[in-house]
């Protein structure tokens, strides 16, 4: 008797045993059913907004680079910001906003560089010019190729956004916490009005110290240049925006950011195919802004003969370097030829070089 129902326990045990692995395989089956659910309703929801963008996805031989360029282990992406006033985001707008932004791919950190708009750089015709020269004539294509080309990056995609875009971003947002200095308050009060009429809303004036800018003032704020610093002022107060919009984006919820995708992406412009953003927008959460800079680091204003005024870099190829040094911290960098070669047109041509411009201090 007793082993008869030793016999029938063991029996039992091992049928409890095949019915808690079915359960638990059910479970996992289920599991891995709502999270492949989840990604493709995700993807689905990617792939309704992203037609709704002003796409220019570029061919094999679109973009240029130097030889020997490619930044193993990071991406490096343009960002620009158009003065356009009806979303025409190509070429015959401004570029009043011209970003370098690298991304780490293990620590998604990620650097910012603006580019002064009024930079001697070389053109894809040759010629000597103004950095936003570029935009101007040949849009955002020609704008990767310039900075590809001065600088030996490996940039092969581009965003773009107007005036419009960022106003409602800031808005959608519920604005953006700035410390606003008596000079830029009193200079963003004689455009904020220009401003409000550009994209639609309405405008305050604004006092100085600490305070929450709505879109109206935030895109006033950047766009300042006169008794603030200039372009440098200017560059340095995108610099502040943008970080202080993606602190914001990490806290938003869905609901809002759907909102946002609505009302601004069709003022956006991109090379970006689906799969990059979708690949991009996976570690959003990761994302984290360890640095921005202008450049170039060393620089000088002055006169150019078939320019005019224009920001003189001192040393092409040192400022370079210091370029991906602080770009690309984890790899070695040896400035290309045809980065050499620029540096010595830009010298010839404005008739300065780092060590004369330090002999003469």
């Amino acid at each position: 008797m007793k082993q008869g129902r030793s016999l029938k326990e063991a029996k039992a045990e091992r049928a409890a045993k095949k019915r808690r692995a079915r359960k638990r395989r059910r479970a996992i089956v289920l599991i891995a059913e709502i999270i492949t659910l989840m990604i493709l309703l995700g993807i689905g929801y990617v792939m309704s907004k992203y037609g709704k963008m002003q796409l220019n996805i570029f061919g094999d031989d679109d973009v240029q680079m130097n030889a020997g360029t490619k930044q193993e282990g990071y991406t490096t992406i343009a960002l620009f910001g158009g003065d356009s006033r009806e979303g025409q985001l190509e070429a015959g707008t401004h570029a009043d906003t011209m970003l370098i932004a690298s991304v780490d791919n293990e620590t998604k950190e990620i650097k910012l560089i603006s580019v002064y708009r009024d930079l001697l750089t070389m053109q894809e015709d040759g010629e000597i010019k103004k950095a936003n020269s570029a935009y101007f004539s040949g849009g955002p294509q020609a704008t990767i190729n310039m900075l590809n080309k001065n600088f030996d990056l490996d940039i092969q995609d581009y965003v773009t956004v107007d005036f419009q875009a960022m106003a409602d971003v800031v808005d959608l947002l519920g604005g953006i916490e700035i410390d606003v200095t008596e000079a830029e308050a009193t200079e963003m009060n004689n455009y904020i009005f220009e401003s409000a009429q550009i994209v639609g809303k309405k405008a305050q004036r604004i006092r100085a110290g600490a305070q929450t800018l709505d879109g109206v003032s935030a895109l006033t704020y950047v766009r300042i240049r006169k008794n603030v610093g200039g372009d440098y002022g200017r560059t340095e107060r995108q610099r502040l925006v943008i970080q202080k919009l993606i602190e914001q984006v990490k806290n938003t919820d869905l609901s809002t950011i759907n909102d946002i995708l609505d009302q601004v992406f069709s003022r956006i412009s991109t090379s970006f195919t689906l799969g990059e953003i979708v690949k991009l927008a996976s570690g959003v959460l990761q994302y984290e802004l360890k640095g921005s800079s202008g450049f170039a680091f060393e620089y000088m204003d002055g006169y150019v003969e078939g320019v005019g005024s224009a920001v003189i870099p001192l040393g092409v190829v040192e400022n370079v370097q210091e370029l991906h040094a602080f770009l690309y911290p984890k790899n070695e960098y040896e400035p290309s030829e045809v980065v050499k070669e620029i540096g010595t047109k830009i010298e010839n041509l404005s008739g300065y070089s780092r060590n004369d411009y330090k002999e003469e201090e």
